[in-house]
């Protein structure tokens, strides 16, 4: 199992290195993450809503004596919004050194692919701009595409900083 963070991959890359991933479906889409960023997964409990958060923090939860924010994935990639159901998990990830908890709509299996499998993002798709620097490559898994992201660069300095206040 490899132990380095995942990189973003370069076209003049020459090793061939093992990387698991977890996968998670949001909004019919599969995305993935590398599986040394994910603490636990866990079911839904009652979250504690915030006053003055933003739009994509869902609130707070209590998990072993220690405050963890919660993030709806759904409204941090503007998807439309949909009901929890017996599918709709939270993963807990370390982002930059602290624990926060992502709202998925499922969680479907940890893969392990090669590196050399990874296909970059169009760049087209990357040009936009806002907030895509945190997928990483596509890669092409049993018919369908999914988008790796690397956690750490989701959220601004500031707000990697702002999720400490919890």
């Amino acid at each position: 199992m490899a132990t380095h963070a995942l990189a973003k991959i370069e076209d003049g890359t020459k090793h061939d290195e093992l990387i698991q991933l977890v996968s998670f479906m949001l909004a019919e889409e599969e995305y993935g993450v590398e599986v040394l960023k994910v603490r636990e997964i866990i079911r839904m409990p009652t979250i504690t809503k915030m006053p003055n958060v933003p739009h994509h923090v869902e609130g707070i939860i209590n998990l072993r004596g220690k405050v963890i924010p919660i993030i709806s994935m759904r409204r941090r990639f503007n998807l439309m919004e949909s009901e929890n159901n017996n599918q709709t998990r939270i993963i807990i990830m370390d982002v930059c050194g602290s624990l926060t908890g992502f709202i998925v709509d499922a969680v479907s299996e940890v893969i392990r692919i090669h590196s050399s499998e990874i296909q970059p993002p169009p760049s087209m798709m990357m040009s936009g701009g806002i907030g895509q620097e945190f997928i990483t490559g596509v890669f092409n898994h049993a018919e369908r595409l999914l988008i790796i992201m690397d956690i750490d660069r989701m959220f601004s300095e500031d707000e990697r900083e702002s999720f400490g206040d919890f």
